[in-house]
C-alpha cells in the first residue's frame, strides 16, 4: 500500500497532450514544415529542452524552434480559451478517494511552473495537490529521476513509498529510475515491452487506479495485477 501518490499531469491528469499535439502540428502547417504523427510522438513527455533537441536533429535550420513553440503555444492557448481542455476520466473518483484516506499527494510534470500552475488552476484542481514539482525545479527533466526524487521528498516519503501514476515512456522511466513503484495509464501511447517491465501495472483510467487502491486498502496483501490496455 503506497503511502503518497505522485501525479504526472499532460495526458495523466489533462487531455492536454493531445491538445499539445494537435497545435504543434497546426504551428507546423503555420510555418510551412509538416510534423508528423511518429515525430510528435517523440516529444511526448519530453520537456522543452529536449524538445528543442529533436528539432535541431530532425530539422536542422529548416524550422526554428523558438519560432514552432510560439506557434503552439498560441494554438494550445485557443484550445484552452475554447473549453477543450478537461480532466481525464476517474481525476475527481481517484483524488477523492486519497481525501478520504489522507493521503498526501503531488504533481511531477515536464512542464513548466507557470503553464502547470495555469492548467491544473483552469482545470479546478491544483488545491487539491500537496506539492507541484515542475521542470523548473530540477536540472535534469524526464528521463532522468530528478523530477521524482524532488516529488517524494516534497512529500517527506521515501521513493519506494510512493506510487507514481504515468502515461508516458520518459514519465515511466524517470519514476522507475527514482525507485518509485509506477502504474503506467496510456493517452497516447501504447504500452511496449518495457513499458510493462518498468511498471507495476499498465491500467486503462485513473478510475482503475482507484478501485486498485480501494482494494489495497481492504486487503495491502493483494499484489497489483497488470491489467491490458485497451483490450
Amino acid at each position: 500500500m503506497p503511502a503518497a501518490v505522485v501525479f504526472d499531469m499532460d495526458g495523466l491528469l489533462l487531455n492536454t497532450e493531445a491538445l499539445a499535439r494537435r497545435a504543434m502540428r497546426l504551428a507546423g502547417t503555420e510555418l510551412g514544415v509538416e510534423l508528423p504523427e511518429a515525430f510528435c510522438a517523440l516529444m511526448i513527455g519530453v520537456p522543452v529542452d529536449g524538445c528543442r533537441r529533436l528539432l535541431l536533429e530532425h530539422y536542422q535550420d529548416a524550422l526554428s524552434a523558438d519560432d514552432l513553440f510560439a506557434a503552439s503555444t498560441r494554438h494550445l492557448k485557443a484550445q484552452i480559451d475554447a473549453g477543450e481542455m478537461h480532466l481525464k476520466p476517474g481525476v475527481q473518483e481517484l483524488l477523492d478517494l486519497l481525501d478520504e484516506h489522507h493521503m498526501p499527494r503531488a504533481v511531477a510534470t515536464s512542464s513548466s511552473r507557470d503553464k502547470a500552475a495555469h492548467h491544473l488552476s483552469r482545470a479546478g484542481i491544483r488545491h487539491r495537490f500537496d506539492a507541484l514539482l515542475t521542470r523548473d525545479d530540477v536540472s535534469q527533466g524526464k528521463p532522468h529521476p530528478d523530477l521524482y526524487l524532488a516529488a517524494a521528498r516534497a512529500l517527506g516519503m521515501a521513493p519506494s513509498h510512493c506510487l507514481a501514476l504515468e502515461d508516458s515512456y520518459n514519465g515511466v522511466r524517470a519514476a522507475s529510475a527514482a525507485g518509485m513503484p509506477v502504474v503506467m495509464v496510456p493517452d497516447l501511447l501504447a504500452p511496449t515491452d518495457e513499458m510493462r517491465r518498468l511498471s507495476r501495472a499498465v491500467m486503462h483510467d485513473l478510475h482503475e487506479v482507484a478501485d486498485m487502491l480501494r482494494a489495497r486498502m481492504v486487503s495491502d496483501t493483494s499484489p497489483l495485477q497488470p491489467v491490458p490496455a485497451g483490450g
